[in-house]
């Protein structure tokens, strides 16, 4: 079975967007539209499930648009309210769907706001919908970084949470306001990099052994600097990364060109590597120099000549790993 760990709900309804448009713009939200199981058929169909069945993935780990998570956007009830909104379209996805789809939630994350107010949203979509996941915004001022970093006890009481439920996170940030920063080119790969070195820094994974997170893309940039994490855990007397990091860390392989692939599984261990590709998502265009799509990374990994033992724990076995709710 090959399972795509990163997917997100690109392709929405136009209701639904138009709708996130009145809640930000009116005092108080109007009623959400209704949509139509065929609306939303018609919105998969073409083409996430289409890419999926010609690029021979079985099954996508499926959560809401990550740049329009916008937890920056209004207060907390706006985001609780939109966070809701999403999560319920998913899980719509997942029973339309079931073999094809499995869900993860959005938090209703809001600046300022304690993390341990998203555990109830957390535990509906785990409990209720039977959502496998979730994804965890470590700045939701959308690009300003006041946020206390992952490692800090404030997040804690939300560790515990995940911890019972048994689900792991995927360390994702949404859209940005910071005009330093482009959004997929640049605020998501620093994110996915001052991640790592946080928990390079901390003693989080001693606190919270069971603790699963995903850093998306590749990893940032840390595949790429190994070298220099390795040197910073020994300059600032850490214990080595496979004990204090990589036991509870993992990345996917959502890295757009085969020089690329070749590094991150030549310097990661396998064991960490999770097939996603996060299809019309981010990169959506035709590479010129191969004539094949940019986020069809199912070829990447194809041709590495895996044996297929190897190959099975990328494409489906480290998946269930790391996301044990899978099975049900």
């Amino acid at each position: 079975m090959i399972i795509d760990c990163h997917g997100h709900y690109t392709t929405v309804p136009a209701a639904h967007t138009a709708w996130r448009k009145a809640q930000l713009s009116s005092e108080t939200a109007p009623a959400y539209p209704v949509i139509s199981d065929d609306e939303i058929r018609e919105s998969i169909e073409g083409s996430q499930l289409r890419l999926m069945r010609e690029r021979g993935v079985d099954l996508t780990i499926f959560s809401p648009r990550a740049s329009a998570m916008a937890h920056h956007e209004g207060d907390e009830t706006t985001s609780r309210q939109w966070a809701e909104a999403c999560n319920d379209l998913i899980y719509r996805v997942t029973q339309l769907f079931p073999d094809n789809f499995a869900g993860v939630c959005q938090l209703p994350q809001s600046p300022g706001v304690p993390i341990a107010n998203s555990i109830g949203e957390l535990r509906r979509c785990v409990l209720e919908l039977g959502f496998v996941g979730c994804n965890l915004n470590p700045d939701p001022s959308g690009g300003h970084w006041n946020s206390a970093p992952l490692t800090d006890r404030s997040w804690y009481p939300f560790y515990e949470a995940m911890v019972e439920l048994d689900v792991p996170a995927m360390v994702h940030v949404s859209a940005v306001t910071n005009p330093n920063f482009h959004a997929t080119g640049s605020a998501y790969l620093n994110a996915d990099t001052a991640a790592f070195m946080q928990f390079l820094q901390s003693d989080l994974f001693k606190d919270f052994p069971d603790l699963r997170m995903i850093i998306p893309h590749g990893g940032g940039a840390v595949p790429y600097h190994w070298g220099r994490f390795r040197g910073l855990a020994d300059m600032l007397d850490r214990p080595p990364l496979a004990e204090s990091v990589m036991r509870n860390v993992f990345f996917d392989t959502c890295v757009y060109h085969q020089p690329g692939i070749n590094l991150l599984f030549e310097v990661i261990d396998l064991d960490n590597l999770m097939f996603g590709s996060e299809m019309v998502g981010a990169v959506r265009g035709i590479d010129p120099t191969t004539g094949h799509y940019f986020d069809d990374t199912r070829r990447y990994v194809e041709a590495l000549g895996l044996s297929d033992e190897d190959r099975a724990r990328v494409f489906e076995h480290n998946a269930r790993r790391v996301y044990p709710r899978l099975a049900a």
